[in-house]
């Protein structure tokens, strides 16, 4: 019989050690030591970005952007802090989702959320301040010294985050939920690919950026992101379905006698499962070209369908 453990292993230890690395890097990043051009630092406004930010989380998002670029042979400082530029815009979405006016939680991550453990205009506040900070630390030349990779990582993490990316897809779904109608399976996979898919895949894609990967390296990449993106979002959806809040650290069953755009109201929880899976399998297909200098990757889309939190 094959051991099949050790990939699973070697995953596992590498998504632990890049968790540890964001975590000091942000916490580098959110001290309250003030920057050239910047005038002061607000106490309250830092301690409410690093409530946001530095409550633990898997980091899957920072580790896709880590583990591309390594495979192409590129890590340090500079590959770490764009994976935290990425982490940085992902933790201000959870910060605005957060509020009364779009999911109303009490809970993320097994703490109070932001607007609970300062107040609402503190958590507005501290999720514009940790999206713009992530084009600060994005831009900067401590990330790479050529202008052209940052201006290209600058665009591209602005595309997937903003109007035609997660911005945009949270705005239909907040339409979709107040909708009277059902959604089509084409609708909220357009949707989902928006609000959750395009940071994912950005992620990967800025891995690729930051170590000079070829073209037609990036474009496959880009094809295991966006399917890894796409396998996420059903992942999620299933789990709150059956998930239990102590396993999530966050409310459960908020979807169930809500018109939500999920693929589970649309085709069924088995069927959102097999199209899970299916999902998963794609993305490790787009790998194939890279050979097995690309498991942990692979082992990264195995990890998204069977997370259990």
């Amino acid at each position: 019989m094959s051991d099949t453990s050790a990939p699973q292993t070697t995953f596992e230890t590498r998504l632990q050690a890049v968790a540890r690395d964001v975590a000091a890097m942000l916490d580098e990043l959110l001290a309250e030591t003030s920057l050239p051009g910047e005038i002061a630092r607000p106490q309250r406004l830092v301690a409410a970005m690093r409530h946001g930010a530095l409550n633990g989380g898997k980091r899957l998002r920072p580790f896709l952007t880590a583990e591309t670029a390594r495979l192409f042979g590129a890590e340090g400082r500079g590959v770490l802090r764009a994976a935290c530029a990425v982490e940085l815009v992902h933790c201000y979405s959870l910060v605005h989702d957060d509020l009364p006016a779009m999911d109303d939680d009490d809970l993320r991550r097994g703490q109070p959320t932001v607007h609970r453990a300062f107040d609402e205009a503190t958590a507005i506040l501290a999720g514009d301040s940790l999206l713009t900070l992530a084009f600060d630390v994005m831009a900067d030349e401590a990330t790479h010294a050529d202008p052209r990779v940052r201006a290209a990582l600058v665009l591209g993490l602005a595309r997937a985050s903003g109007l035609g990316g997660m911005a945009g897809g949270q705005m239909l779904d907040l339409a979709a939920e107040a909708s009277m109608t059902p959604h089509t399976v084409d609708e909220i996979t357009r949707l989902q690919a928006m609000k959750t898919g395009a940071l994912l895949r950005f992620a990967v894609e800025a891995g690729a950026i930051i170590a000079g990967a070829a073209p037609d390296q990036t474009a496959k990449l880009i094809a295991y992101g966006e399917a890894l993106g796409a396998a996420f979002q059903v992942a999620d959806d299933i789990l709150d379905a059956e998930s239990s809040e102590e396993a999530l650290g966050k409310k459960v069953g908020k979807d169930a006698g809500r018109n939500k755009a999920t693929l589970i109201n649309a085709i069924g929880i088995d069927a959102a499962k097999a199209r899970r899976d299916d999902l998963a399998a794609q993305a490790q297909q787009a790998l194939a070209g890279f050979g097995e200098a690309a498991h942990i990757l692979a082992e990264a889309a195995r990890f998204t369908a069977a997370r259990r939190n």
